[in-house]
């Protein structure tokens, strides 16, 4: 009884050395705590499986788990512009367990496109760090659009205006046809999707005539001969598929579109925790795993700080303001 005593005691007055010291900065109460990350984080892609931002998001998540240093787990909730998964990790318990795999679509693009979002994709976010850039590709249906070129296209649409319809199952993918649709003079249906990959298929099938399209959704169907590409949306061409022109070389002139992914924790998220998502995303980023997304895919690295994606979002809203406001898109 008396040795039990003595052990409780004892244990109490360790319990109170530890905390005269943390009161005294000797060691901090951060390590009275299990250290972060200690439970499995979720990467939340609001777009579907097969989607870029998905593939990113598991080449990531498989970095980082593989590394040891955390597990993560992909949970897709595509829908509605993206905004069932942005909402959700935007009312979600901001631990640092809760990450937005997120792209200029939730975060540039849809405050311009929408008079009301579910979320504020500036005051309801923490941003962690930018993760990547890349641009699109125009693919038609061979079988049923048999054209050889950018300009027999616009010759195509502009003799039967409102006939052929693209689909986008993204902000990016949308602005990309509407803004063709105003460089170039045409009337082309809109159609939308949840994701790109549904879209895809049914430009395969036939139910829809030309996209634009990421590259890693669009460039796999190219390869295997089911689409045909036209061109590529930004300024240069992709080392992936040098013998394509740009949109612009191809005749549309004043053409350019590209688009990014970032990851965002829900606002309130600690510093600290913050800092350390950041750190894990940058080495998973950097890796040979990650690779298997970046190079096949044409994805250029983009990393930044925290602050930095701050700013970059911020700039990426104007700019992106701009260009739907140019392309005479009004708010839905």
């Amino acid at each position: 009884m008396m040795a039990g005593f003595a052990a409780l005691q004892t244990v109490m007055t360790l319990r109170r050395v530890v905390l005269t010291l943390a009161a005294l900065g000797c060691v901090p109460l951060t390590a009275l705590a299990q250290a972060f990350p200690s439970k499995p984080i979720t990467f939340v892609v609001p777009f579907t499986a097969g989607s870029a931002t998905d593939q990113l998001a598991r080449a990531l998540a498989q970095a980082i788990t593989q590394d040891g240093k955390a597990t993560v787990v992909v949970d897709n909730k595509p829908g509605a512009n993206a905004f069932i998964g942005a909402q959700q990790v935007a009312r979600a318990k901001p631990d640092g367990y809760t990450v937005l795999i997120a792209t200029n679509t939730t975060h540039a693009a849809n405050e311009h496109l929408f008079k009301k979002l579910p979320y504020d994709p500036v005051k309801d976010f923490e941003p962690i760090s930018a993760l990547g850039r890349g641009g699109q590709i125009m693919v038609v249906n061979p079988t049923k659009l048999p054209v050889n070129n950018v300009m027999d296209f616009v010759k195509l649409a502009k003799a039967n205006p409102g006939k052929y319809s693209f689909g986008s199952g993204s902000s990016s993918s949308r602005i990309a046809g509407e803004m063709f649709k105003q460089l170039t003079g045409t009337y082309i249906v809109s159609i939308p999707y949840r994701s790109n990959p549904p879209a895809v298929t049914d430009l395969i099938g036939g139910q829809i005539d030309v996209m634009f399209t990421d590259m890693p959704t669009g460039l796999p169907q190219v390869k295997a001969g089911k689409l045909k590409a036209l061109g590529v949306t930004p300024r240069q061409r992709s080392p992936l598929a040098p013998e394509l022109p740009t949109l612009e070389q191809a005749g549309v002139k004043g053409y350019e579109m590209t688009y990014w992914f970032a990851a965002y924790a829900p606002a309130g998220t600690p510093a600290a925790e913050v800092a350390k998502l950041n750190e894990l995303l940058h080495k998973a980023a950097r890796g040979s795993a990650t690779a298997t997304f970046f190079q096949p895919t044409g994805t250029e690295v983009f990393l930044n700080t925290p602050d930095e994606q701050r700013r970059f979002q911020q700039a990426e809203s104007q700019k992106w303001g701009r260009i739907i406001k140019s392309a005479g898109i009004e708010p839905e």
